[in-house]
């Protein structure tokens, strides 16, 4: 996205998904639950944001830090704001590190990303996981601006998917 939001979110510790399997190399993942109806939304909402987040990082074949904010429409409609100069809510923003080492951020408002799977017809957590792994592979170094670089992001994002056993986000999109 290009700014980052004053003062940033800071990583945590580093993880391990359920099942005990080690995290995606070095990769420090924290979930900051903001809205507490990210919770009634999406059960275990912090393992779904952490597990999305590690297989983007996997599939991208690199490591790092990321601090996922789930929060709602009116924070993002704020960050949106005064970040890109669109004052609107949207999914997900995505601000990468001020300096090398510290963490990435990854926002997601939750009324925006309810409407979306609803209109999809997609659970809630399938587009959370989809829209994780999308801000993630924007901190390092996807971007969907031209053709070709928004067909390989839509691929990575399906392998992504399919890593974390969910339905592709792209199939059956024109």
């Amino acid at each position: 996205m290009g700014s980052r939001p004053p003062g940033g979110l800071v990583a945590g510790p580093n993880i391990t998904t359920s099942g005990g399997e080690a995290a995606w190399m070095d990769s420090d993942i924290e979930v900051v639950v903001e809205d507490p109806a990210w919770r009634s939304a999406v059960p275990r909402v912090e393992e779904v944001a952490r597990r999305a987040a590690l297989a983007a990082f996997a599939e991208a074949g690199t490591d790092g830090a990321v601090t996922v904010l789930l929060t709602g429409d009116r924070e993002v409609k704020r960050l949106n704001g005064d970040h890109r100069g669109k004052v609107k809510p949207t999914n997900v923003l995505s601000f990468p590190p001020l300096h090398p080492g510290l963490p990435g951020d990854v926002a997601l408002a939750l009324g925006t990303v309810r409407r979306e799977a609803r209109v999809a017809g997609r659970s809630v957590m399938a587009h959370l996981s989809h829209l994780v792994a999308h801000g993630v592979l924007h901190l390092v170094g996807h971007d969907h601006l031209r053709a070709g670089e928004a067909r390989r992001m839509e691929q990575a994002e399906a392998r992504i998917m399919r890593r974390l056993a969910l339905p592709n986000p792209w199939r059956g999109v024109a």
